[in-house]
This record gives structure tokens, C-alpha cells and sequence, in this order.
């Protein structure tokens, strides 16, 4: 009786030992063990493994009876669903529309209208972001949901694309008008600078606020030399060529008797011969007539527009500001800078040889009307074709006059005189002879261009026409 009494609390002590050390450890074998142990820690772990069954059928049957329950959730969720994707296509199609309206307001352009389609299709696309939050809350199946959200996302990628590219166009487009705007407004400065070159009180005023500009361009700029003046004089000589050839087939549009006008410019030159002029040279005596008009006054420093003397007074600051002003002017467009200063010098310049040259018999016949001339006097100047030719060569004329004041010294400037004879090393010959050299009994008819002595010594020869001696 004693030893059973002890065998039973070496098993209990065994089990105590055995929970201590694996509590969780149910029905695990424990090495060393006996059968008897074994089989009372299966007997003990059985009840809870047929309680966990029990769970799991009562869990099933829980299903089954929950079955109908179910069916009718999903049924609503169906419903929902439907509606949802209603009002997104409701959304789509209010959109498509906002966009049509916006593409309407480019065409013809209305800001009023693209505001507002703007604002309606931005609101459309919040709407759409809506409907997706709402959608992707009530998605059951996460694998689904994930599957709409990125075919969701995939569109509405496909419809903010082409607004993106659009967007992208007009930064660009932003970039290259602020470009823009910088080079005109270093044009408008350049331009202001030139407003103030001549006059009496402008130009000593401007001396003050120009000179340390002027004195900084001089610094690191080449002075001008007397080959860049050889170079704006070959630039005048087309130029003349260029603006004469459209004077004289507007002429001949408004049929001209082109032998009377010829005749009429040698007897203006004193020509000792009448009609010297062949038909095909005709243009010669036209553009001798221009040059003639535009060069007057080329020997003061603003063609007799105003009594200045500052050439005299202030040499060295006139020259700097001179050459300073054909820096600034040279890469510029006429007619821009007409259209930005119309009463600076220059524009000045430009009214008052355009006056000398056309006068109004000619242009109403040219044109029909005198409204070109009615502009002019105004202080404007006309965006047409033939006053832009005649920009171009006014501005030649005035780039040569700014570089002879900047020169030291200043180029020497000479005409051959009608009747006179024939020098080589000062002329070339126009029309007859392509070498340009004279044949023996030939004297100057007429001149067509000037030409120029510098003071390195080099020569710019006089074009003149010649004709037979008498």
C-alpha cells in the first residue's frame, strides 16, 4: 500500500514538472516518459481538441443558417455598385463636354468662356476622384479592388494626358514670350538712348546720364575703324539698289513715261546732254536721285534737323556716343524701332527725307492717295511695304553718318561733278562698262553715289554714270 502511495506521487510530481517546464506542450512526448503518462496526457488533451471541433461546427452551421443574410448584402452591394458606375458615366460625359467648351473658347478666342469650361472640367475631375475614394471604401475583394483602382488610375491617366502635353506647350510657349519680352525691352533701352542724340537740350542732357554708360562700352569694345565704315557703305550702296528697283517698277505699274522722268532728273542734275539715259539705265538716274536727296546735310552731325554743335563743343564724348549708338542700333529693325520711338532722330530722319524724295504728285500717283504722306506728317511712320524698303536704306544712311562723327578724323566726303572727267582712283563707272573704268571721251553724266576719303588714307570711290564728252 505504501510503495502505490509512492509510485502515485512520482507521477503526480512527473506531470507537475513536465506542465512547468511545457505548458502549452499538449500531448507531446516527453522523453522518458512511460505509458501510463503518455496515455493520461492524451486523455487530457482529447477534450480540448473535440472542444475546438465543436466550435468549428457550430461556425459552419452559423454559415449555413447566415446563408440568405448574405445573399441579400451582396444583392445591395450590386445596387450600390450599379449607381456608382451611373454616376461615373454621368461624370465622363459632363466632362467630355466641359472639354469641348474649352476647345470652342480657343477658337475664335474667349478668356470669359475658357474660364469657365476650365472651372467646370476641374470640377468634373474632383467629381471623378470622389467616385473613386467611394468606390475603392466599398470593393469588397481587396485583389479587385486593387485591380479597378489601377485600371481606374490607367484612365484617368489616358484623360489628363493630353492636358498635360497641352500644359507643357504653354510653358514653353511662356518661356519664349519672356525671351521675347527681354529683347524688346534691351531694345526699348537702346532705343531710349538714341531719342535724346541730337538735340540741343536732349543731347546735353543725355551726355550726363550716357557718359559712364558710354565709357563702359568703350571699355573692351575696338574702336571704329575706317574698314566697318567701308563695310555700312557697301550695306547703303545695296540698300539704294534695293529701295530704287521697287520705286521704279511702282513707276512703271503706274505707267510712268520713265524717259520724262529721266529727263527730269538730268535736267535737276544739270546734265549738259538731254536724254543721255538709255532706257535700260534708268534706274540710274533714279537711284542718283534718291542718294542725292538722302545724302543732303550728311555733313553735319544731324543732317540740318536742328543747329547743333556738339561735334565742336565735346568732340571726344560726341564721337563715343555716336559710335555707342551704331553698337545699339545696328542689330535692330527699323521698323520696330519706328514703331517704339516714332519721334526719336532717327525718326525724325526718316520723315524728313521721306518727304524730300516722294513728294505728293508722286505718291498720289504711285499709290492712288496721300495717306502715306498725311502719316508722315503726323509723326508716324506707315507699316507698308514700300516706307519698310525705305526704312532700310534710311537707316544704312544713318549707321554711315554715326560711324564718320566716331571716326578720328572724320572721313572726308566728295562728289564728282556733272561734266567732269573721269578719275579712276576716286570713280567707278556704273551701267556701261562692268570693270568700272572709263573709256577715253567719256565724262561724268551724273553721280549715283557719293564717295568717301578716310583718314587712313583708303578711298571710297564715287559710283558715276558716264557719257560720251562733247
Amino acid at each position: 500500500m505504501s510503495t502505490r502511495v509512492s509510485n502515485f506521487s512520482d507521477l503526480i510530481q512527473r506531470v507537475t514538472a513536465s506542465c512547468l517546464l511545457h505548458p502549452l506542450a499538449t500531448g507531446r512526448h516527453v522523453p522518458g516518459d512511460n505509458s501510463d503518462h503518455r496515455d493520461e496526457s492524451e486523455d487530457e488533451a482529447k477534450p480540448y481538441e473535440t472542444e475546438d471541433e465543436e466550435e468549428d461546427e457550430g461556425e459552419e452551421g452559423g454559415e449555413r443558417e447566415g446563408f440568405g443574410v448574405w445573399e441579400g448584402e451582396r444583392d445591395n452591394r450590386v445596387m450600390e455598385m450599379e449607381m456608382l458606375m451611373a454616376e461615373v458615366f454621368d461624370a465622363v460625359s459632363a466632362m467630355k463636354r466641359a472639354y469641348v467648351s474649352l476647345q470652342e473658347a480657343h477658337c475664335p478666342w474667349d478668356p470669359d468662356k475658357m474660364r469657365v469650361a476650365d472651372v467646370s472640367l476641374v470640377a468634373e475631375f474632383r467629381r471623378l476622384a470622389i467616385l473613386r475614394e467611394r468606390f475603392r471604401r466599398r470593393e469588397p475583394y481587396g485583389g479587385r479592388r486593387r485591380r479597378g483602382l489601377g485600371m481606374a488610375g490607367a484612365s484617368l491617366r489616358e484623360v489628363v494626358a493630353p492636358y498635360e502635353a497641352a500644359v507643357e506647350e504653354l510653358k514653353k510657349e511662356v518661356k519664349a514670350k519672356d525671351v521675347e519680352v527681354e529683347n524688346l525691352k534691351e531694345k526699348l533701352k537702346a532705343a531710349t538712348s538714341l531719342s535724346g542724340a541730337g538735340g540741343k537740350k536732349g543731347r546735353s542732357q543725355s551726355h550726363q546720364s550716357k557718359r559712364k554708360v558710354s565709357a563702359s562700352q568703350a571699355q573692351g569694345q575696338v574702336p571704329p575703324a575706317p574698314e566697318l565704315f567701308t563695310a555700312t557703305m557697301a550695306t547703303v550702296v545695296e540698300a539704294s539698289k534695293s529701295f530704287t528697283a521697287l520705286l521704279l517698277s511702282r513707276m512703271r505699274s503706274a505707267k510712268w513715261d520713265i524717259a520724262a522722268a529721266v529727263r527730269s532728273i538730268e535736267a535737276a542734275a544739270a546734265t549738259p546732254e538731254t536724254s543721255v539715259v538709255g532706257a535700260n539705265h534708268a534706274k540710274y538716274a533714279l537711284e542718283s536721285y534718291v542718294n542725292r536727296k538722302i545724302f543732303q546735310g550728311f555733313d553735319h552731325e544731324t543732317f540740318y534737323m536742328d543747329g547743333s554743335l556738339s561735334s565742336l563743343l565735346h568732340p571726344d564724348q560726341f564721337r563715343r556716343d555716336c559710335f555707342g549708338q551704331y553698337r545699339d542700333m545696328k542689330a535692330m529693325d527699323p521698323v520696330e524701332l519706328l514703331g517704339i520711338l516714332p519721334s526719336c532722330h532717327f525718326g525724325k530722319f526718316c520723315s524728313k527725307k521721306y518727304l524730300a524724295i516722294v513728294h505728293p504728285k508722286m505718291e498720289e500717283s504711285l499709290f492712288g492717295d496721300l495717306e502715306q504722306r498725311r502719316q508722315v506728317l503726323a509723326g508716324n511712320h506707315p507699316r507698308s511695304q514700300f516706307y519698310g524698303e525705305f526704312s532700310l536704306l534710311a537707316k544704312a544712311v544713318w549707321l554711315l553718318h554715326l560711324l564718320a562723327f566716331s571716326l578720328d578724323p572724320p572721313p572726308s566726303h566728295f562728289e564728282a561733278s556733272t561734266g567732269g572727267d573721269f578719275h579712276p582712283q576716286y570713280m567707278e563707272s556704273v551701267g556701261r562698262f562692268s570693270s568700272g573704268r572709263g573709256a577715253a571721251g567719256e565724262v561724268v553724266g551724273f553721280a549715283v553715289s557719293p564717295g568717301f576719303k578716310l583718314g587712313n588714307g583708303s578711298i571710297i570711290k564715287a559710283r558715276v554714270y558716264l557719257v560720251p564728252r562733247t
